[in-house]
């Protein structure tokens, strides 16, 4: 499958292009143009045209080769959200080495592995992180920790353990070239490793383009677009979907250390933002301000066409899915039409999409089935596995399918509906119950900010659903009949064997990428 666009007289979209490719020609073609702007929490916003960032970028690749950096090196970037990020993650491209984006909550065991797995020689990291990088990546050559930590209430310390981020930059005259090559491997993204070790996703130059191009035509982006991005930028969400997109026409993207709620209107209005990128975790907490009139939103992109629940905002919202393995979205909902409400849309025109039953069988309309995509390996598809060659293997099945490990429902019209990932499918006495149709449930009730279901072991069905429940406003507002009320919605909407056997109140959950819960945790709760 990988040599599919290696063999010899294969034409790619991306022949005689990469990543420094397309930096360099927007920041000669729209020089003055802002192509970046930093909007922290603790003071006021700053701007980088394509022309600043692009000679920022080269005089950071520049430096970085004094430091020892070169071509097939593996530099780990462990930042928060900063513009620091960006310029390291460019820096890498113009040099030929790989950037290895990590999650900024990976604990010590994980970071060790991630730098000791790819071969890390070295680290970009922040005062918060810095010892823990230095305790746990000890073959690292050397450190350099950027003067802040985005988006904290504290200024940073200084860290003796590393060198300082803005030492790193040499001229950007002395910018290192090499010959420019879509098929070179690009960057790694680790995934989150729930029931193994973590894979390592590797990406190419045309991968990134991909991604780039693709996401910018399914989000209909245009060069006057102003991407706001508070995801974080070590996941294919904000890497791809929104920096990169915007990369590809030229426009503006508002970077946030993280999200915030009681930040997102003024940002948005101060800098004319059109575009976002987002996740009902932070929707749901929008809800609770008011939606300005002056606003310049046209489209949000999140997990689901047109939910009711976030009808309030009078902006369209299309559905989507997506992995870090596929780049952009296997499928996508519609700019320009009317969309299947809670679907995430259709199949994408750019890849091969089969719903199967665990016999193989193709799934009929209502039925829900085993997700499998269909694209090509180091373009619309990830390239491989890092240093596992086993797991990119067993990733496909016989007919070169990639295999999603997610489950969805057929709709009428070809719409597609998520059901669940297939280690979050509960046996409940013989039925199989997704999670997330008992979430949907309880997510209606009024006062339920949030809502996840796990499976709890029982002696004699096997497994029974438990909902964990965030109220709004906090456990201790939640009314005292507040989980009966539950109960109820789910007696009156579902199967008496999907309805959850207890409703635990929290004032949060463990959480991972993209704030999504940490299940895993949730079920160690349980057994706990």
């Amino acid at each position: 499958m990988s040599q599919l666009i290696e063999a010899p007289g294969v034409v790619t979209p991306f022949d005689g292009m990469d990543v420094p490719w397309l930096l360099k020609l927007h920041a000669e073609a729209r020089r003055e143009h802002p192509f970046v702007i930093w909007s922290p929490f603790d003071g006021p916003s700053r701007s980088w045209s394509y022309g600043e960032f692009h000679d920022r970028v080269g005089a950071l690749a520049a430096g970085l080769a004094r430091r020892g950096i070169k071509q097939g090196d593996y530099l780990l970037i462990h930042l928060d959200n900063c513009v620091e990020f960006l310029l390291a993650w460019f820096a890498c491209t113009e040099l030929g080495a790989i950037a290895v984006t990590t999650n900024t909550r990976s604990a010590a065991a994980e970071i060790e592995y991630f730098a000791d797995h790819c071969g890390a020689v070295a680290a970009i990291t922040q005062p918060a992180y810095a010892d823990l990088v230095a305790a746990n990546c000890k073959k690292l050559k050397w450190m350099a920790v950027i003067g802040h930590d985005p988006g904290a209430a504290i200024a940073a310390q200084p860290v003796a353990k590393g060198h300082s981020f803005d030492s790193l930059f040499g001229d950007s005259d002395d910018r290192p070239r090499r010959p420019t090559d879509p098929l070179a491997p690009c960057s790694v993204q680790y995934t989150s490793g729930t029931t193994s070790r973590p894979k390592a996703v590797l990406w190419t130059h045309a991968n990134a383009l991909w991604g780039a191009k693709i996401n910018a035509a399914h989000q209909t982006l245009r060069a006057d677009d102003v991407h706001l991005l508070y995801l974080p930028l070590f996941h294919t969400n904000a890497l791809a979907y929104s920096m990169l997109s915007t990369l590809w026409v030229g426009g503006t993207v508002v970077v946030q250390p993280r999200f915030s709620a009681s930040r997102f209107w003024k940002v948005s209005l101060e800098h004319g933002c059109t575009w976002l990128s987002t996740i009902p975790f932070c929707m749901k907490a929008l809800l609770e301000h008011e939606v300005p009139k002056a606003h310049r939103f046209r489209l949000w992109g999140s997990a689901v066409a047109e939910p009711p629940p976030f009808a309030s905002f009078g902006i369209k919202i299309i559905g989507w899915w997506g992995m870090t393995e596929t780049i952009t979205h296997g499928i996508i909902a519609e700019a320009d039409q009317p969309n299947t409400p809670m679907s995430i849309g259709r199949a994408a025109p750019e890849y091969a999409i089969r719903i199967v039953g665990d016999d193989g069988a193709p799934t009929r309309v209502g039925d829900t089935g085993n997700l499998l995509i269909k694209g090509v390996p180091g373009l619309s598809l990830f390239k491989e596995y890092l240093h596992n060659e086993a797991a990119t293997r067993d990733s496909f099945d016989e007919h070169g399918y990639f295999i999603t490990g997610d489950r969805v429902t057929r709709l009428e019209h070809g719409a597609i509906r998520f059901g669940d990932r297939a280690k979050d499918m509960l046996k409940v006495g013989g039925e199989n119950v997704a999670a997330s149709e008992i979430e949907q449930v309880v997510i209606t009730v009024p006062g339920v900010r949030e809502a996840a279901v796990v499976a709890k072991k029982h002696p004699m069905l096997d497994e029974v659903p438990v909902v964990f429940v965030i109220p709004q406003g906090g456990v201790a507002a939640a009314p005292p009949d507040f989980a009966d009320r539950i109960t109820a919605a789910c007696t009156a909407a579902l199967a008496d064997f999907k309805r959850p056997r207890e409703v635990r109140l929290v004032d949060d959950m463990p959480r991972s990428t993209l704030e999504k819960v940490a299940k895993a945790e949730l079920r160690k709760m349980l057994t706990d």
